[in-house]
């Protein structure tokens, strides 16, 4: 090993350890890469910022402002809206939902396409009595799946196109992913159809409110005023008054906390109580206690209640919410919203709602003004739990959507236009036919990932000039002497599917696809199948919530644990391993003509 092969593989090294550590944010850790690696030599200064103007960064931003065009003229609502109704059972429930998410997924970024179908899912899971937890997991696992389906479906395969351009002078092109890909999710949807029964049957469903969804173990903090017919009464009496879906959980007097041992601790006048209910629940006992929420009513512009509406939703990866408290970001006077209660991972908050740094997946009801309550969970990142109503100024809009992805896909079909020049032209064309305003087409766009992969581009491309990549791939095929092909072609799908939870599945790429070329070479196979094995694995990660934001998003809504994501998870894992590698196999031959 030489000198520049061993800073690489430490940068690569030092790269995964902070990931994992998860203290710094990917995009952060990519930069800290990039310059440690110029630092070092391995990158020269005139090629650090190469990576920024690759055709990658262009197609993934283009991609997202169009994913963020099409959930927003409203097509998706539109058509499934007659078919929700139909909805009775629950594999049916999974087949329509899982499936819609997975065929959307292929042409639209697969974390916009669960954002648009969440809400639906939540009205038939209320509509039907169905555990909303049985339809969540199997709709994240199926917008992952979608993403295999076509070269703009997900960024690992973007990548491996333009690796494969590098390589042999030709990219994948727009469909040359489909026959893998559409084996694979076919059999996968097929498979949580019936195996969402491996999900715990204890975790949390909507309950039926008509008003909104409801979901169990809100934090909430209630002031008690003087004319609460409860001041001099018991915690037990108030709990009572709930019917035990209400647990005082702490007093605030003054500045001082008191944990509740008993009920029998008195309730007095100026006590602010944290309650922990469904917000059901809590909604009945504010009223009938005369409780007042903490901040509410506290708007600006607001002249009465009607002017006002309280919803759930969840905050999504992208929120600017993220490590942040109310005050931090000034919700109220930033935003004009209030945080009434807060619920993570199925489980209640035990510190002052005020103090509470938001994760991706919190639920939370808001208050806000009713007039551009839209606007204002866009610009908090939050996805409402509730189906979108559809306004026929939208008709326009979806006309132009659809025309305008017709077109686009055709001209990749037939290669008249390249991937780039096509995602482009229609992030434009939707953005000036106002199918989304320009300041929702620059939110629309991931800023961290396309940072992360302008900085770790150079990184990777170092890996590879410094012979690292040739180095790994020798100890690989050293590991694979004795297997047949097919068998090298699964371990390096293993490979990539085992790295992704702990790097994002672009950097997995970014490090992976490089060795499995030189991997191909050293065993002297064809390079693509092996590509396209590090592309699907690194598209599936169903073992955890945090490997991919789709997983990150249905976990408070769906009650999800850190544990249940292996149980269905896993399984799935070894269907797409065993027929991933079998259709790879089949559709990309392994031995050179």
């Amino acid at each position: 090993m030489t000198l520049d092969q061993g800073l690489a593989f430490g940068i690569i090294g030092a790269v995964i350890a902070l990931l994992i550590w998860d203290k710094l944010r990917y995009d952060l850790v990519a930069m800290l890469a990039l310059l440690a690696a110029v630092a070092v030599g391995i990158v020269k200064p005139k090629d650090a910022f190469s990576g920024f103007s690759d055709d990658i960064v262009i197609i993934v931003g283009s991609a997202l402002v169009v994913s963020a065009a099409v959930g927003r003229s409203g097509i998706v609502e539109e058509v499934m809206r007659p078919l929700s109704a139909r909805m009775k059972t629950v594999p049916a429930q999974i087949i329509v939902l899982t499936g819609a998410v997975t065929l959307l997924s292929a042409v639209v970024k697969n974390i916009g396409a669960l954002a648009i179908f969440m809400p639906i899912a939540m009205q038939v899971a209320r509509r039907n009595g169905t555990k909303v937890s049985s339809l969540l997991m199997p709709m994240a696992f199926g917008s992952l799946l979608g993403g295999l389906m076509t070269l703009v479906g997900t960024s690992p395969n973007i990548i491996v196109s333009r690796l494969r351009n590098e390589m042999v002078g030709e990219p994948f092109g727009m469909f040359d992913f489909t026959p893998v890909g559409l084996t694979v999710a076919v059999a996968g949807v097929a498979f949580l159809t019936v195996g969402y029964r491996l999900l715990p049957t204890g975790r949390q469903a909507a309950s039926g409110n008509a008003g909104g969804f409801s979901i169990d173990d809100y934090t909430a903090e209630a002031l008690l005023p003087e004319k609460s017919p409860f001041v001099g009464k018991t915690v037990a009496d108030l709990e009572a008054y709930g019917e035990g879906d209400v647990t005082v959980a702490a007093i605030i007097r003054g500045r001082h906390r008191r944990h509740i041992p008993s009920g029998h601790w008195v309730l007095l006048a100026g006590d602010v109580l944290v309650l922990e209910a469904d917000t059901q629940a809590l909604g009945d006992l504010v009223k009938h206690a005369g409780l007042e929420l903490m901040h509410e009513k506290e708007l600006e512009g607001v002249e009465s209640d009607e002017d006002l509406a309280v919803l759930e939703a969840v905050v999504e990866p992208r929120s600017p919410l993220i490590g942040s408290n109310v005050e931090d970001v000034e919700l109220r006077e930033r935003y004009g919203a209030n945080l009434l209660a807060l619920s993570r991972r199925g489980r209640p908050i035990r510190q002052r709602l005020r103090r509470v740094r938001f994760q991706p997946g919190d639920l939370v009801v808001l208050q806000a003004r009713a007039a551009g309550l839209s606007d204002t969970l866009n610009e908090l990142g939050c996805l409402p739990l509730a189906e979108r109503n559809l306004s026929i100024g939208r008709r326009r809009k979806r006309r132009i959507a659809l025309a305008v992805m017709a077109v686009t896909i055709g001209l990749v079909a037939t290669s008249l236009v390249p991937v780039t020049l096509a995602f482009f032209g229609a992030a434009v064309a939707m953005t000036a036919l106002r199918v989304v305003t320009l300041k929702e087409a620059y939110e629309s766009i991931e800023w961290p990932i396309l940072v992360l992969l302008g900085a770790l581009i150079p990184v990777s491309e170092a890996l590879r000039t410094t012979g690292g990549t040739e180095l790994i791939a020798g100890w690989l095929s050293i590991a694979a002497q004795g297997l047949p092909p097919i068998g090298a072609l699964a371990m390096m799908l293993v490979a990539a599917m085992a790295v992704t939870p702990f790097l994002n599945n672009a950097a997995t790429v970014l490090v992976m696809a490089p060795i499995a070329a030189s991997l191909a070479n050293h065993l002297g196979l064809r390079p693509d199948a092996f590509l396209m094995a590090v592309a699907v694995g690194a598209g599936c990660d169903f073992l955890t919530p945090i490997g991919h934001q789709c997983n990150t998003l249905v976990m408070g809504p769906g009650g999800y644990r850190f544990s249940d994501y292996a149980r269905l998870g896993l399984p799935l894992s070894l269907i797409v391993i065993v027929l991933g590698t079998t259709a790879i196999a089949l559709f990309w031959p392994l031995m050179p003509h």
